[in-house]
């Protein structure tokens, strides 16, 4: 059976990697093409019909010019057309770069505008945004599930083309094999200056994963793969190609069962799970986490916020099946790169994020001076190295510079998390050394939250505050401002025209006046302090 592992790559000294990401969907099509490849919404997608989507898209692609290091833009969530319009961008060597379509027109305008993909393939929700001034900045190729969704202003497009009448491509057309420093995706994160940032992941770190990915969670033909996060969050990327590549089958979470899936995950039977913990506090909270409630489960994979041990045993004994682990891995360093297998046993409250792997490196660094390394105990901010970081941040020289500078003639990458290395040698997690903080696996630059405060407030005294905490995890941010004149409810209105929703804070005070410390900056902690007080 083809797949990733017997595709043609090459690498080593003085050669190349070549890779596709959609190989393993091209060979699985061939050798088994009538296998459930994709469930999406009750609709079982062949991989052979996924793969014949996938080539119909990239013929389209092909046809108005696009070649290797375009890239484009798949303005979808989990939709049949949002995992053929990602494979047919890789099928021709192009990068993709994953949109929500529950982001705001002026973050989906900034994205376009940074950016500036060379097509834009949406589905039904994403064809919705392409509005007016979204397809000004826009690309001129944008490909649709059907015209009459978008209305006349997508048919008054020159190179606008609807899924019946893609290019269609024979079953002999193999997807363009891309050297290892090429661009596989981009995907936005928070930016501090209220403007997102794009982080360029390439082939060759992809690659690098799901090399470590296949050992640690081989799967075969009936595994089901739970599809739980948005194609704009990289658990995504392990989800999909890791059940391609063995020929199992991507169950895709509905919309509506997204925050308590424990029937979903009965009802299909899943076998692979991978999401944010919080998903474990929520099913906690509606009873849906009972002993042998998911006896199907084999790996339960958990990353993108602090773990706690207590969840981690509700789940365990939930899925007494499963291996369970807990993993660590900003965007920068593709999916994860750090692994800690789950023990009930430990005695830790928060369990560790455990020790890098694969060729990857991690270490402790001073906050205020990177070139000096720390030792065993230590606090400092956690730096990673090896082949999974990525190649920097689009267009954005000076922030790649400082965020993936030369060290000791190694390049490493410096995550902003606060983190100490114990007596094993394994590393633990302590939150954020600076404003970034990750609200239900969503990470957030708190900066970025007041930019967009200032612009609705009419003022520059404004401050935000990841709160309530807890074990670690903030699961809610509020934001403060200086003046009168606007209810609480009317500035998050505004807000959420301008930024996603999971950015928005639950709460927007008016005070007076904002405490500064020492050095004239705002002092978070006593606004915490304050919230910690009136909720006392």
């Amino acid at each position: 059976m083809g797949s990733l592992r017997d595709s043609p790559l090459t690498e080593g000294k003085g050669r190349r990697l070549n890779f596709n990401l959609a190989l393993s969907v091209y060979r699985q099509g061939l050798d088994i093409p009538d296998w459930p490849a994709l469930l999406v919404d009750e609709r079982t997608v062949s991989y052979a019909e996924l793969a014949q989507l996938a080539r119909n898209v990239a013929g389209t692609l092909r046809s108005a010019g696009l070649r290797n290091g375009a890239c484009v833009a798949i303005l979808a969530s989990r939709s049949v057309a949002a995992y053929a319009g990602l494979l047919g961008a890789c099928w021709i060597g192009a990068s993709y770069m994953p949109i929500s379509p529950a982001v705001p027109e002026e973050r989906l305008v900034n994205i376009l505008e940074i950016a500036k993909p060379a097509a834009i393939v949406a589905d039904s929700t994403g064809t919705q945004l392409l509005t007016e001034r979204v397809l000004k900045v826009g690309p001129d190729l944008v490909l649709v599930p059907d015209e009459s969704n978008a209305g006349l202003r997508i048919n008054q497009r020159k190179y606008t083309r609807s899924f019946s009448a893609f290019e269609f491509v024979g079953p002999s057309d193999e997807p363009a094999l891309v050297r290892g420093e090429e661009i596989a995706y981009l995907m936005f994160t928070s930016g501090s200056t209220g403007v997102p940032k794009a982080v360029m992941v390439s082939a060759g770190s992809v690659h690098h994963y799901l090399l470590f990915a296949r050992q640690r969670y081989p799967l075969n033909l009936d595994d089901r793969v739970a599809a739980h996060t948005d194609l704009s969050f990289d658990l995504a990327v392990h989800d999909m190609f890791l059940a391609w590549s063995f020929g199992a089958c991507l169950y895709v979470v509905p919309a509506a069962q997204m925050m308590a899936p424990a029937k979903f995950i009965k009802e299909y039977a899943i076998t692979a799970w991978f999401s944010v913990p919080s998903i474990i506090s929520i099913m906690k909270r509606v009873k849906a986490l009972r002993p042998r409630s998911f006896p199907s489960l084999r790996y339960s994979l958990f990353c993108g916020e602090p773990l706690p041990l207590r969840a981690a045993r509700a789940w365990q004994e939930a899925a007494p099946n499963s291996t369970l682990d807990n993993l660590y891995g900003p965007t920068e360093a593709t999916v994860a790169c750090l692994l800690e297998p789950v023990s009930v046993k430990s005695e830790c409250e928060i369990v560790p994020i455990g020790y890098p792997f694969g060729d990857m490196e991690a270490a402790i660094v001073s906050p205020t001076s990177a070139e000096t390394f720390l030792s065993r105990g230590e606090r400092g901010e956690l730096a990673l190295a090896g082949p999974q970081l990525a190649a920097g941040y689009y267009r954005a020289p000076e922030l790649t510079s400082k965020r993936f500078p030369l060290i000791r003639g190694k390049r490493w990458y410096l995550t902003g998390d606060l983190a100490y290395q114990d007596r094993q040698g394994r590393f633990h997690h302590l939150g954020r050394i600076d404003n970034q903080v990750k609200i239900n696996g969503f990470r957030i630059e708190l900066e970025e939250v007041e930019a967009h405060l200032r612009a609705v407030c009419g003022t520059d005294l404004v401050a935000a505050v990841a709160w309530p905490l807890a074990q670690g995890s903030a699961s809610g941010i509020v934001g403060f401002y200086v003046g009168k004149g606007l209810t609480s409810r009317e500035l998050r209105d505004a807000l959420v025209r301008r930024i996603p929703t999971y950015m928005v804070p639950n709460r927007v005070l008016a005070i007076d006046s904002l405490p500064l410390n020492a050095n004239g900056k705002v002092d978070r902690n006593s606004l915490v302090a304050q919230l910690d007080s009136r909720k006392a």
